[in-house]
């Protein structure tokens, strides 16, 4: 186990609370004015992901034209968002700066919440990951980070007879996070479900625990570096 009393949420009705969720879903989608923020999180994703990438790849996977993936490139260039290198022979390489890091952050958080087809997202992912935990034994559960992505999380557990200890306050240092899980008592597992600042919660809770403890759904874009075996500690 990963060492962790329990404390139990509150009961409000299943369906209840997918209409409050849902409801506010279509509040924030209809309010929304036009914004080019899903480009630019796209293209920042895809630098993380590849920095050798070519803007033809850039422009297929996010079905936009290769025209538009040059200027966006440019404008998080100006922006100080992403650094160039070159890359033998004569190709060049980008990379996120901390600047660049930050926003990626900061926009993966805004995009999702305000994003309609993110509860969907979300059901269908905290759906899969909490199959895999079943079938390797970890039942007893803490969530990290409180909100929407948490409450799907919460009532999806229920389904895989997942046992949510509670959701302890999201932390980007493994001794503030660690204190938060105490009072849950031993835990077979983390899924972080926090929307900002993913990345550090992920890797405070891998600090922490372990990567074989920690989880989080595919749409926090925890990246694979950040998500590699740590030193496979125990609490």
């Amino acid at each position: 186990m990963c060492s962790w009393r329990e404390r139990r949420s509150s009961g409000v009705g299943r369906g209840k609370l997918w209409g409050v969720l849902l409801s506010r879903a279509e509040g924030r989608a209809a309010r929304r004015e036009p914004s080019d923020d899903a480009i630019v999180l796209g293209v920042l994703d895809a630098v993380e992901r590849n920095p050798s990438l070519t803007q033809r790849s850039v422009a297929r996977d996010l079905g936009i034209a290769l025209g538009l993936v040059n200027a966006y490139l440019k404008r998080c260039l100006s922006k100080g968002l992403i650094k160039i290198g070159h890359v033998p022979p004569r190709r060049y390489a980008y990379y996120l700066t901390p600047r660049g890091i930050s926003e990626k952050s900061r926009l993966t958080a805004t995009y999702l919440i305000d994003c309609f087809a993110f509860f969907r997202q979300a059901h269908a992912q905290c759906d899969e990951l909490f199959q895999m935990l079943a079938a390797r034994g970890q039942r007893r559960v803490a969530l990290v980070g409180d909100g929407d992505l948490a409450e799907i999380a919460r009532l999806l557990a229920r389904d895989h007879l997942t046992e949510i200890a509670g959701i302890a306050p999201a932390a980007a240092d493994a001794a503030t996070l660690g204190a938060g899980l105490d009072p849950f008592g031993p835990l077979d597992a983390v899924v972080v479900t926090a929307l900002q600042q993913s990345r550090e919660v992920y890797a405070a809770a891998v600090e922490l625990l372990g990567a074989e403890c920690v989880y989080a759904p595919a749409l926090l874009r925890v990246p694979a570096a950040t998500s590699a075996p740590a030193d496979g500690r125990e609490r």
